[in-house]
């Protein structure tokens, strides 16, 4: 039995924001797999939701004449993956959504839910930072887009404002046109598991070396990071794997691993280093680079 006292069903955004403004006890339930845990163990502060589940306009995928990609906030996984826009445009992001959970959950899991739980293992934030993804917030006095590296507050933490709701996840047509990317999920089991770490990789290549190179990491941090030192080594040398290994190494140098039950500070270096490497390589090939030897 869950411990639910008031439970708000808007069917707009502006009337989701109107009740968030209204009741500031109010707490949003998406999709609910990771909600329903928390309520479900007694989290304080979750008796009274607000279920987004009839608003339709927060489900809606979509390509802009300008070339941004639109993604609802509470666009499912499994509809993430799907889509044509997304397995044409950001491949990349399709192959983070499938990896997310089993099928059950991938058709009820938001990339919304995902994004504010503010969780470093979410399989979709190292590719979002590594698409230079821009947030669209909205609340009663407006909306503001901001980079998602500025939404990461630290563990579980997320710079939402008092009735503020995220509703879209905006990536520009500069940030995946002409790209290569590859996203790497690394777990204990191989099926349904959280990460143990996420590489993501976005790349350009033009005449046998790298001219654009994005890094994203996820359970590298206490939040999803880049990769900046990485990413400016890469300019202008040559795509081989002597380049590669290299970046693998200085991907390193910018996370904060530490030793939890999942893995030691040193495997998930290791993994870093490693998957890094790796990600980059199919990546660059996949930005139309030969593939590298």
């Amino acid at each position: 039995m869950f411990n639910i006292s008031v439970l708000q069903e808007p069917e707009s955004i502006d009337a989701a924001v109107a009740m968030l403004h209204a009741d500031s006890g109010l707490r949003i339930i998406a999709g609910g797999t990771d909600v329903l845990i928390r309520i479900q163990h007694g989290g304080d502060g979750w008796s009274q939701l607000l279920s987004l589940r009839k608003v339709k306009e927060l489900e809606a995928i979509s390509l802009r004449e300008d070339g941004t990609i639109v993604i609802g906030a509470t666009a499912p996984f499994a509809r993430i993956f799907l889509d044509p826009v997304i397995r044409e445009h950001l491949p990349s992001l399709a192959e983070a959504a499938v990896s997310m959970g089993g099928p059950q959950i991938r058709n009820v899991a938001t990339i919304g839910g995902n994004i504010c739980n503010g969780a470093v293992s979410g399989d979709s934030a190292s590719t979002l930072f590594a698409l230079d993804a821009l947030l669209r917030l909205q609340s009663q006095d407006g909306e503001r887009i901001i980079p998602i590296h500025e939404f990461y507050a630290g563990p579980g933490k997320v710079h939402l404002q008092p009735g503020e709701m995220l509703t879209a996840i905006l990536v520009p047509r500069a940030s995946y046109q002409g790209t290569g990317g590859h996203y790497i999920k690394f777990a204990m089991r191989k099926a349904m598991d959280i990460a143990t770490l996420g590489v993501s990789v976005i790349c350009r290549v033009q005449d046998g070396t790298f001219s654009d190179l994005r890094i994203g990491l996820g359970v590298a941090a206490p939040v999803p990071i880049r990769c900046a030192e990485a990413e400016a080594y890469a300019l202008g040398r040559p795509v081989d794997v002597a380049t590669c290994r290299e970046i693998g190494k200085l991907a390193v140098k910018a996370s904060k691993a530490r030793t939890s039950w999942r893995a030691s500070k040193d495997y998930r270096e290791h993994l870093i280093e490693v998957l890094t490497e790796r990600a980059v390589l199919e990546a660059a090939t996949r930005a139309g680079g030969n593939r590298a030897q």
